[in-house]
């Protein structure tokens, strides 16, 4: 009787480690990207996704290359690159295309030069077109998506961080201001979710070492930004992903080094929940979402310069 009741007491506390272990989701390792890259921009067209730009490795030069994923298949090819190569960029999807946006590119003895450029792909017919230029010359700047237009927020400019906040409507090729980012900042991340815009961490001066853990919501009916909760750790070179009424933040770097950290903020309760931790730390990464399932792409495992080619599927539990 002993015996039974201790196998029976070690099942079920199997299969309460196993329930709570699922409640926070769970990872699959997919096939790695062709290029290890890092400070890259990723999004999904149609199902397939797209790693655009950032740094190679071993040719240690800003890149335009271009890779797509087909989670179908679990295969990657190679599209048409980018106009110019780019690191630091924003990326967004309107009406099936994919909007890249600022960045910083090369320019005399300078990796850093950033710039105003807006890109558009068109992934049926693989092509690139050059679009209306962005207000504000900037890099590491975040960007989603309101309402069929795109939010370009923060970033660093020439002179340092700037709030500027500039949204572009694909449908008429034009531009404009709203409030800007009430707390100034680089290498953040930006997501949409309940016709509300977060911005969420990054750092200041280009420096993980002023790493923060601001949050705001922005409200396009009263253009007007609202501090809520803190991100439970201050990061900066996160990606950020939306599944069901969730926003989850992956990965980062500090001086000690880069994180695994994988947290969702619920804006209903305004709170912070953390979820399983990702296989592998790392900055510079990028996300997207297909199938209510978030694929985590490339990025660097130690801080600054490193890369790898890295693709990480997260089910979130609300997808389970």
């Amino acid at each position: 009787m002993l015996r039974a009741f201790a196998a029976g007491f070690f099942v079920l506390v199997a299969l309460v480690s196993f329930a709570l272990a699922q409640a926070k989701g769970e990872w699959t390792v997919k096939a790695p990207a062709p290029t290890k890259r890092t400070e890259v921009a990723a999004a999904a067209v149609k199902g397939k996704i797209y790693v655009v730009g950032g740094f190679q490795q071993g040719l240690s030069f800003i890149t335009p290359a271009v890779e797509e994923y087909d989670p179908k298949t679990d295969a990657w090819r190679e599209r048409a690159p980018l106009p110019g190569g780019l690191h630091h960029a924003g990326i967004g999807v309107v009406n099936d295309r994919l909007y890249v946006i600022g960045g910083f590119e090369h320019a005399l003895l300078s990796i850093w030069s950033p710039v105003t450029s807006v890109y558009e792909y068109d992934p049926g017919a693989d092509r690139w077109t050059v679009r209306k230029p962005m207000p504000t010359p900037r890099g590491a700047l975040a960007v989603a998506v309101l309402d069929g237009k795109l939010h370009a927020v923060g970033g660093y400019n020439r002179d340092g961080n700037t709030g500027a906040h500039e949204i572009y409507d694909p449908a008429t090729d034009t531009w404009s201001s709203r409030a800007p980012m009430p707390t100034a900042r680089d290498h953040h991340a930006a997501a949409a979710l309940g016709g509300r815009l977060y911005a969420i961490g990054g750092r200041l001066n280009r420096q993980y070492s002023q790493n923060l853990a601001v949050t705001e919501e922005y409200d396009p009916a009263t253009d007007h930004w609202t501090r809520k909760a803190d991100l439970p750790t201050p990061r900066s070179g996160t990606t950020a992903a939306v599944v069901g009424d969730r926003i989850y933040v992956f990965g980062g770097e500090a001086p000690a080094g880069t994180f695994r950290e994988n947290k969702a903020y619920h804006p209903v309760s305004d709170r912070w929940e953390a979820q399983a931790l990702m296989p592998t730390a790392r900055h510079g990464l990028g996300s997207a979402v297909v199938d209510g399932r978030i694929y985590v792409l490339s990025g660097g495992p130690t801080p600054g310069g490193s890369f790898s080619n890295a693709n990480e599927m997260f089910i979130p539990p609300t997808a389970r």
